[in-house]
């Protein structure tokens, strides 16, 4: 039913009324400011933290009158920096933070929202969330919300805070180990008469150690699992992620990492295809593991021209504040490295050029991990050698980028990052090949920092005596304790 029109009386009326009503509302914003209807609600969060530094989150709720072209202004007042954000353009000039709306983000209607986030630099002692918001140079008189990450062991969003200063320390120029006995074995079933656990990557997250793995029957799989202690890991449950979406086929050499711009668990592996991926919102929850994407199309033009007989392997995922990389290698001495913006990951990886080559392939073989060191500006490259021996170790670089130029460090059979000769094993040598694994991290993000004091290394090895086929080799995995550490 369609509305009378209103009689000149009537709209007169309403117009009187109208100014009224705006007069009072003039004076009541004059003389109680504080009781005026707030034009937007700010909900921030910082839920993942580590020693020197964080990731943020952002929401803001409009709820006044539309907006197109948003600004939202705020202070640090412990010294924290953006370093990179996400959904938004960040600036800051001292401790005044602005961040402003990218071009597919510009409208918060009545009502909306907008989300954005960023990665932070914090003094490691404390990392207040910020008091006030302003949008659009108007005060948001609905007050920050701050959000509580949950606690309980199913939460989807890393917490790990490290309380104390950055670390102090600094990488050896040459290093010494000592190492546990085998921790992890295959545990066969009937649809997985596995001879082999190796290839692994681990973090340590929400109070417990999560290890992904690649196992051996006939065929590669993967496989995840979990404990609170390392006197644990034997006896722990192990999930083949065959039975996930992940599905049945050749996957091998898992990394696993936390993508803070998109609040996701990435697991970056080897298939037929290259490199190749899945994804969850949920680490605790090994059966979530979407089904495999690749990262290229097809193998880059300088990897065919490079490879010769090798094979196209292992591939390793990082990101600095502008950009992500994925590393891998050919079996032929050469380590590749391709990469995409941050905002466009994990698509457009390009630019594939050879970060390093070797003449001596073994020199230069496989299983590569790139880490950012925490409070430097300093990153640590590792890859796996085949000695003169024919046993495997690590040699080890560093570069002021991911993009380099790398400098030896501790590179050498005399003198490298691990193998058999700086290595003691208390319990007994049942190893004389330190082979791929990976450092133990409790920053479980893309930048893969990690401290440059008392590192731990998840690596395989095997009974000496083995011989025969390498893909049936008895793989264990074991652990690497420094104990000559700088700080």
């Amino acid at each position: 039913m369609s509305s009378p029109r209103p009689t000149p009386y009537r709209s007169a009326l309403a117009a009187a009324i109208a100014v009224v009503a705006g007069m009072a509302a003039t004076l009541l914003a004059v003389s109680s400011p504080a009781s005026a209807a707030p034009g937007c609600s700010v909900s921030y969060s910082a839920p993942s933290q580590w020693s020197g530094g964080f990731t943020a989150n952002v929401a803001v709720t409009n709820v006044g009158d539309a907006v197109d072209g948003w600004s939202l202004t705020w202070s640090f007042d412990a010294g924290q920096q953006v370093t990179q954000a996400w959904n938004a353009e960040v600036s800051q000039s001292g401790s005044q933070v602005t961040a402003r709306n990218v071009t597919y983000n510009p409208s918060i209607p009545a009502g909306g929202k907008v989300e954005f986030g960023f990665n932070g630099t914090s003094d490691g002692t404390t990392n207040p969330n910020p008091t006030a918001f302003s949008l659009n140079g108007t005060l948001c008189t609905g007050a920050p919300v701050p959000t509580t990450t949950p606690t309980s062991p199913t939460t989807t969003t890393p917490t790990t805070t490290t309380s104390g200063p950055p670390p102090t320390g600094s990488l050896p120029s040459s290093f010494r180990w000592s190492s546990s006995g085998p921790l992890i074995g295959p545990k066969p079933d009937s649809a997985h008469p596995n001879v082999a656990v190796k290839d692994t990557s681990v973090i340590y997250h929400g109070g417990k150690y999560h290890v992904f793995a690649s196992t051996y029957t006939d065929g590669y799989n993967l496989m995840y699992t979990s404990f609170t202690d390392w006197s644990q890991a034997s006896a722990a449950p192990q999930y083949y992620l065959d039975r996930s979406p992940l599905g049945r086929g050749y996957r091998a050499a898992p990394q696993v990492f936390y993508f803070a711009p998109q609040r996701l668990w990435y697991l970056v592996y080897q298939t037929g295809a290259g490199g190749s991926y899945s994804t969850t919102s949920d680490i605790n929850r090994p059966e979530t593991w979407s089904a495999p994407k690749n990262f290229y199309g097809s193998m880059p033009q300088i990897v065919r021209d490079n490879i010769g007989n090798g094979y196209w392997v292992d591939f390793w995922t990082v990101c600095d504040t502008a950009k992500c990389y994925l590393f891998s290698s050919d079996d032929n001495g050469h380590l590749y490295r391709s990469e995409t913006t941050l905002a466009s990951f994990p698509n457009g990886f390009t630019n594939t050029v050879i970060a390093m080559r070797d003449a001596n392939r073994n020199r230069l073989f496989e299983a590569s991990n790139v880490y950012k060191i925490a409070g430097k500006s300093q990153y640590l490259l590792l890859v796996e050698a085949i000695g003169t021996d024919g046993r495997r170790y690590f040699r080890s670089w560093t570069a002021p980028a991911v993009a380099g130029p790398w400098t030896a460090l501790a590179d050498s059979e005399s003198n490298p990052f691990a193998r058999a000769n700086n290595v003691t094993f208390p319990g007994g040598a049942w190893t004389r090949d330190i082979s791929h694994g990976e450092m133990v991290r409790s920053n479980p993000d893309q930048t893969m920092e990690i401290s440059p004091c008392k590192l731990s290394y998840l690596y395989q090895g095997m009974d000496p005596n083995a011989s025969g086929d390498y893909n049936h080799l008895p793989w264990r995995l074991g652990l690497l304790t420094q104990t000559n550490s700088n700080c």
